[in-house]
């Protein structure tokens, strides 16, 4: 790929505040990425002309569906009737849009699925966490403002 429209790639990732960008043009591909500071970071990946070398994307974006390992590695053991919704990445925990208003859920709510439980700030992103199983809150297992890794466990449903 060109260096001159790698730069304007720059330019335009600088100019409209996008986090990243990965542009593919034939067998080359580029990746642009804001650092939490600031800086960019620019990678250039000469990609192999067999497609296997692209598959192992899509299991790796699945991967945040297995929950229950990670919550019986964190300790809680899920009983029969509770459904364990895990941080899906690494950020900062937050239970309202924003300080002082209201939490999106607390503990006894009925919660339906899609419904929004949290937010996780992940560079400078806010990550909205939606609920994969209807049902009542039980548990919440992480306070405003704390760091959070992925799998750790945030929500016991019933």
């Amino acid at each position: 790929m060109d260096i001159r429209k790698i730069k304007k790639l720059i330019e335009l990732l600088e100019e409209s505040g996008i986090a990243e960008i990965e542009i593919k043009e034939g067998e080359e591909a580029v990746r642009i990425s804001r650092m939490p500071a600031g800086g960019m970071v620019t990678q250039v990946m000469p990609q192999m002309a067999l497609a296997p070398a692209v598959a192992p994307a899509a299991p790796a974006a699945a991967a945040p569906v297995a929950t229950l390992p990670a919550a019986e590695s964190s300790g809680h053991k899920p009983k029969a009737n509770e459904h364990v919704i895990t941080a899906p990445m690494v950020g900062t925990f937050y239970g309202s849009p924003s300080p002082g208003a209201k939490a999106f859920v607390e503990i006894g709510d009925e919660i339906k699925v899609g419904q929004v439980l949290c937010i996780i700030e992940a560079m400078k992103m806010m990550n909205q966490i939606e609920s994969d199983k209807a049902g009542r809150v039980a548990s919440i297992m992480a306070r405003n403002g704390d760091p959070v890794e992925f799998g750790q466990p945030l929500f016991v449903v019933e």
